[in-house]
Parts: C-alpha cells; structure tokens; sequence
C-alpha cells in the first residue's frame, strides 16, 4: 500500500462541491482518503485574473503505481469536466500528486515531490495542517518547516474544518 499526498483545487463553478465529487472519485477508484485538511480559499498566483481558489491536501492510501494514480487523476477532471484551454487558467477541478511516499520520481507522466509544491502556499499550508512533520525527500525539510519559510505570500483563508 502506497502512502499518498494529494493537492485539490477549484475556482470554477461550485468549488467546494467540485473538491466533494472529486473526492469521492478517488474513493471510487482505488484512492482510499484516510485524511483530509480544512479547505482554503487562495488567492490565484502565477495566472492572477481569475477567480479565487478552493484548495485542500488529502493524505490517501492507493495499491497504484505512480503512473497508474497520475492516468487516474486525468480521467477524474476529464470526466467532472476539466478543460486545458490556457496554462494556469481557471479550472473545474485540478488534482495533483505532491508526495508519493519518499519517492523520487521523473516518469515522464509523474514527477514527485511535486516541482513547485515548496513554492505555493496553497499547498503547504493545508498538507502542513494534516502532516506537519511529513519530509519533502529532496529538500529534507518538513511540511510545517516548508509552510514556515516559503517565499510565496499570497493569501489563504481557512474556510471550513476537515472535508470528511
């Protein structure tokens, strides 16, 4: 059994619904949700016009392998809806893979630790909420150390308490 770390967001339609349907794909396909953080609305960084975000990080237990979770992941935003029109634009659903375990890996299909997960506070203010002391296997630096000390200042407000 592989411990994942998984990044949801959305800024189109309804958002939180979007984050619970998708949430409950993964249940459906393998992806068993054993923790998920409160969820957070962010302010959108890189592409900023474009309407807030709803993000969270569930901690998940999967028998797939990387690139059988990554091909998973696709076929969950195709099917709620996703469209890849502009790189970083608005979208329905987006599920990323932040950690897959301690590995390191450049499939082709999948890279982990995400490449810029140490840069978004999105991210690391939600998997630091339900696994602080979890290690980025390349910076050797835990969640709530990376959340602490990344340069990314935009803004998050906690929304909700846990979405299970």
């Amino acid at each position: 059994m592989n411990r994942v770390y998984l990044s949801l967001g959305s800024n189109l339609g309804d958002r939180k619904e979007n984050i619970a349907r998708a949430s409950e794909a993964l249940e459906s396909r393998g992806v068993r949700i054993t923790r998920g953080s409160s969820l957070y609305e962010t302010e959108p960084v890189e592409m900023t016009d474009q309407p807030w975000f709803v993000n969270c990080v569930v901690e998940a237990e999967t028998d797939l392998q990387p690139d059988e979770l990554m091909e998973t992941l696709l076929s969950i935003e195709r099917v709620m809806g996703r469209e890849r029109l502009v790189p970083k634009g608005p979208r329905l659903i987006d599920i990323d893979v932040l950690l897959f375990g301690a590995q390191v890996l450049h499939t082709g299909k999948v890279e982990t630790p995400h490449p810029r997960m140490a840069e978004r506070k999105f991210v690391l203010a939600p998997l630091a909420e339900i696994a602080p002391d979890v290690r980025h296997p390349v910076l050797n630096k835990t969640a709530a150390e990376l959340a602490r000390t990344t340069a990314d200042h935009s803004e998050i407000r906690k929304l909700t308490d846990e979405i299970r």
